[in-house]
């Protein structure tokens, strides 16, 4: 475990500063329909008419609206208290997630844009504040029902369907201010390497044109034990810089200590810019030291088979829709999906908050990675889905939790991929960039059927009774012949199986009798008849040979879709105790 604590509600915990404000609260707010308010000078004085508390935004009940209509266009506008010893600092806006076109002005004057509604951005402001007096920040966020857009369970049309859900419009996690020096650290990509025992970091320096003597100093250390120090000259932008962590200070051998769910031990890392000598910039971190590796039929966590026992898990809430209610809401979700007896999470459609991952980094909990999907496929949809996907890659490569990546699920936004060529060549190109940037991490084209090129195969099936669905599955060869799914084929027209990891990806999704809401298969009655279909699905999918792990839709009911373990409040619908046991078993 970390030996440092940082501020349970610092918005990236992963890279943190000290010198920071939070902007969550109450805002101004309006409605813009007729898209009017940019013309009309709103971004220098937004005439709201009325408030919201952000980061909720306008359709939940939590943010104080609740309206769930759809509206093209929102503006926010507060006052920035800009601390008195923030003086002569740069001053950096820093928004989490906002969903999706994003406008930014201070005192009247533009700042930046950001196109995206899953990834975090940043501003630099400094320049737009004012000596005296008060400082507004106003905000333009432009959303659409375009199925161009990344937009994952979001609706596009007037009411919910199927497993879409309310959409999500404007600011949807946290915003925040914080203060650096003219020299800073951007960001550090850390690359472990556990054969080695050593860890690469890539670093991002600001300002390295505007002043000399700059030096960067990394010190490492795990549990409280000092392992490395290096302090190194700093004349360029990007340096790097590779660190042994073989050390004797932690227990009886020289060995780097390992990360995994069963011991999730995180080193502690510190970076310290200095110009002159003194101290420009200081941030905290962490890293965990893992290898996943492929070999055969079987994917390898530090070299040991790991068997997956994932739980989809949609991060929805009932008054907050996408956006966490709290830091402890994620902690509750994390904790109750481990007393279910499940070794990780495939967080589906959603890039989720970093305080979650960062929770995950700290318990051990196993993180597939997905990007929420566009619904068409076009020029302009590829263009827009591989810029805000190589986005999440890289603003999440750090977390060691997530150990697959996902860019694609069930031939969402590529349904012709089966036999398509382009749309083939889409996912293809979007494999490799990814590995162009993550050469650590599996990558899966297409969850669900129709593969391309994909480090696991993985199959969505709703098979309600284990008997039948081990009669379907019992000879492997013969997937990859037949429609295993009854309408769909495991790999996509002129690709083949190699022999990658079999992985069943979805199944389950048990519903109890309701006439509000929707499961998978026949709904069941009483908790004898969960507990017996699930039982013999689950062994039924455990006894296959040759897979190497499952997935159960699902930890929560979700607005319509009620097939959570849980209900949307989070209580659950059988004993997680009987659910771990049948896992486990």
């Amino acid at each position: 475990m970390l030996q440092f604590e940082v501020d349970k509600e610092y918005p990236r915990p992963q890279f943190y500063r000290s010198s920071w404000l939070s902007l969550n609260g109450v805002w101004e707010f309006r409605f813009d329909d007729a898209s009017e308010g940019e013309q009309a000078g709103w971004h220098k004085d937004v005439p709201g008419d009325r408030k919201i508390i952000v980061p909720y935004t306008y359709e939940t009940k939590a943010c104080g609206i609740g309206e769930e209509k759809f509206h093209p266009v929102v503006w926010y506008e507060r006052e920035l208290d800009i601390p008195a010893d923030w003086n002569g600092k740069r001053i950096r806006l820093n928004f989490q997630a906002s969903d999706y076109l994003t406008k930014v002005w201070v005192n009247g004057t533009f700042v930046g844009q950001h196109e995206g509604g899953y990834t975090a951005f940043s501003f630099d402001i400094t320049h737009a504040l004012a000596q005296e007096g008060v400082n507004k920040v106003a905000v333009r966020v432009e959303d659409n029902n375009s199925c161009n857009l990344p937009r994952g369970k979001q609706r596009w049309v007037e009411n919910n369907f199927g497993c879409w859900y309310v959409q999500t419009t404007g600011i949807w996690q946290s915003v925040w201010l914080e203060a650096v020096e003219p020299q800073y650290i951007d960001s550090v990509k850390m690359t472990p390497d556990a054969d080695k025992g050593s860890i690469k970091f890539e670093y991002d320096v600001r300002g390295c044109d505007q002043a000399e003597h700059l030096s960067l100093k990394t010190r490492v250390t795990l549990k409280g034990a000092f392992i490395r120090e290096v302090q190194q000259s700093v004349d360029r932008a990007q340096t790097t810089l590779e660190i042994d962590l073989l050390s004797e200070n932690i227990g009886e051998w020289k060995s780097a200590h390992l990360w995994s769910p069963h011991n999730p031990n995180l080193y502690e890392v510190e970076f310290t810019l200095l110009r002159n000598g003194e101290e420009a910039d200081y941030v905290r971190s962490y890293f965990g030291v893992r290898k996943i590796s492929i070999q055969g039929s079987e994917v390898l966590l530090n070299g040991v088979p790991l068997y997956q026992r994932l739980l989809l898990d949609q991060g929805y809430w009932k008054d907050t829709h996408l956006t966490a209610p709290s830091v402890d809401a994620l902690i509750e979700d994390i904790d109750k999906a481990m007393a279910f007896g499940y070794n990780g999470v495939r967080k589906h459609q959603k890039l989720e908050d970093p305080r979650f991952l960062y929770w995950c980094d700290r318990k051990g909990l196993l993180v597939w990675s997905e990007m929420p999907a566009a619904y068409e496929f076009n020029d302009d949809a590829v263009q827009r889905f591989t810029r805000e996907w190589m986005q999440a890659v890289r603003q999440n490569y750090n977390h060691p939790s997530i150990i697959t990546w996902v860019p694609f699920n069930e031939s969402w936004g590529v349904h012709s991929i089966a036999q398509d060529y382009k749309q083939q060549q889409f996912t293809v190109a979007i494999y490799h960039l990814t590995k162009s940037f993550d050469a650590m991490r599996p990558v899966i084209v297409n969850d669900g059927w129709e593969h391309t090129v994909s480090d696991i195969i993985t199959l969505h099936d709703y098979e309600e009774r284990g008997e039948a669905f081990a009669a379907w599955y019992a000879d492997k060869d013969e997937i990859f012949k037949k429609s295993f799914n009854r309408s769909k084929y495991a790999m996509a027209s002129g690709y083949e199986y190699k022999g990658q990891p079999i992985l069943i990806s979805e199944y389950g999704g048990i519903a109890f009798n309701s006439e509000e809401g929707w499961g998978y298969g026949n709904q069941v009655k009483t908790e004898e008849q969960f507990i017996e279909r699930f039982r013999s699905i689950t062994q039924a999918i455990k006894q296959l040979p040759y897979a190497c792990g499952f997935c159960y839709t699902q930890i929560t009911d979700v607005q319509q879709e009620v097939n959570g373990l849980m209900t949307i409040d989070r209580e659950p619908k059988i004993d997680p105790e009987i659910i771990k046991a049948i896992n486990l078993s």
